[in-house]
């Protein structure tokens, strides 16, 4: 990608499969590396690319992958039963293995954030602080507070929503106007005639994983992922933890709050004008709060 150079690229073997990584910037001595999860599960690690920067301007080590089943990782194209949270929970302790990433902070958006949590409610070693973006500790709420932003939509986008999730069909120019409406709204903050090449290229790759875990859209969970609720576990995370999230964000404040309310000793950096992938219009803004939390634990 010519926006974002200066980048080394490994695959790391993984039950048979590849999992591939793409890594900015060297080891910096007093600089631990960054670890970042992407979305989805299945949005690949484009999108969250204008985080690379941060290893040009702090001399940080920023490290992407995409998780198995999406982008330029294997997709297996095996049974809805190969994907689990502990496939992508031993993934990211195998990567971490392979690449020497024993010493690190960590970010997570969305299901990336999920996935982060999941893990260090598991085995939190060697992780030194955690930046949750705008992910949910219980996916009903999730699903509440997107559906009461559908509300605020001109009456007949509401209800081009509703017929497209009736009846599967997502492809009439009024179902099409209506999701674009709602991911200029509360996801990327822009049009999508008017989004930059590298999230193109990440919605591009979502993989098939996307179905069987969340299903046809944002607003109805009829995949794997529809009993998500780690409230209790999440009281018993102990990596210095910051929630990051947008006042547009699909992610509302009151999602997040559920979050914070979770995590002990949890901060709480909310972007004025921010959408789900904040970064995508924000960029400045969210490569300095993560790098002023994260600093800290250095």
């Amino acid at each position: 990608m010519e926006e974002f150079g200066g980048y080394k690229e490994v695959y790391v073997p993984y039950k048979g499969y590849q999992t591939y990584c793409k890594i900015f910037g060297e080891r910096t001595p007093g600089k631990k590396p960054l670890l970042v999860l992407h979305g989805g599960p299945g949005d690949c690690h484009n999108y969250l690319l204008t985080y690379s920067e941060i290893a040009k301007r702090y001399g940080r080590q920023v490290i992407f992958y995409d998780q198995i089943g999406c982008g330029k990782s294997s997709i297996p194209h095996q049974d809805d039963s190969f994907y689990t949270y502990d496939l992508w929970a031993d993934e990211f302790y195998t990567v971490r293995e392979a690449l020497g990433l024993d010493d690190i902070h960590l970010f997570g958006n969305s299901w990336g954030g999920m996935l982060g949590m999941y893990c260090m409610m598991r085995d939190d070693t060697g992780v030194n602080s955690f930046v949750i973006n705008s992910s949910p500790v219980r996916i009903q709420t999730w699903l509440d507070e997107a559906n009461r932003l559908i509300g605020f939509m001109p009456q007949e986008m509401q209800d081009a929503i509703a017929e497209a999730e009736r009846t599967g069909d997502y492809g009439t120019p009024q179902a099409k106007a209506a999701y674009d409406e709602y991911y200029k709204r509360h996801v990327v903050g822009l049009y999508e005639k008017d989004y930059p090449q590298f999230i193109k290229d990440s919605f591009a790759g979502v993989g098939e994983c996307y179905m069987v875990m969340q299903g046809a859209s944002e607003f109805v969970v009829t995949g794997k992922m529809r009993d998500w609720d780690i409230r209790e576990g999440a009281k018993n995370i102990k990596v210095p933890c910051m929630c990051l999230s947008g006042t547009d964000d699909e992610g509302t404040p009151y999602v997040i709050k559920e979050t914070y309310d979770c995590i002990p000793n949890c901060t709480w950096t909310l972007i004025e004008g921010a959408p789900h992938i904040a970064n995508a219009v924000k960029p400045d803004e969210c490569i300095q709060a993560v790098e002023n939390f994260i600093e800290q634990y250095d």
